[in-house]
């Protein structure tokens, strides 16, 4: 269920259910930026991670075709961070998530991504895992 950059980043992850993911993780001090605060190409990663797996679960091979990344609050060292991914959107070719990436209530920031899904290719991925 996790790839390789996954375990790099010490991240973990759950689809409870079709369309949907969430991966948590640290904010390690190597994750941060020249400011102090979580670099934001580690929230990206993990909202990306999200997308990633809430797009596969329904068993059918799923590949970004755009995404966009707002970021709202910053992030320091040691701070726990999920994201939750939630389907928007799933057609025959196409499908549309939106992802919030928070540490407890506060919003880090807001993804949305779409996939093309190819329809004839599986993936191993499923919810429940």
């Amino acid at each position: 269920m996790l790839d390789p950059f996954m375990i790099t980043l010490g991240l973990q992850a759950e689809v409870p259910a079709p369309g949907q993911a969430r991966v948590w993780g640290t904010i390690r001090p190597e994750f941060l930026n020249s400011w102090g605060s979580a670099h934001g190409g580690f929230l990206y990663s993990i909202a990306d991670a999200a997308f990633a797996m809430a797009s596969n679960s329904h068993g059918t091979l799923a590949v970004a075709l755009a995404t966009h990344m707002e970021y709202l609050q910053a992030s320091q060292a040691g701070a726990e961070v999920e994201a939750l991914a939630t389907e928007v959107h799933l057609g025959r070719g196409t499908a549309v998530y939106r992802v919030e990436v928070r540490s407890g209530p506060a919003l880090l920031a807001i993804f949305t991504g779409t996939v093309y899904r190819r329809t004839g290719h599986k993936t191993s991925l499923s919810a429940g895992r």
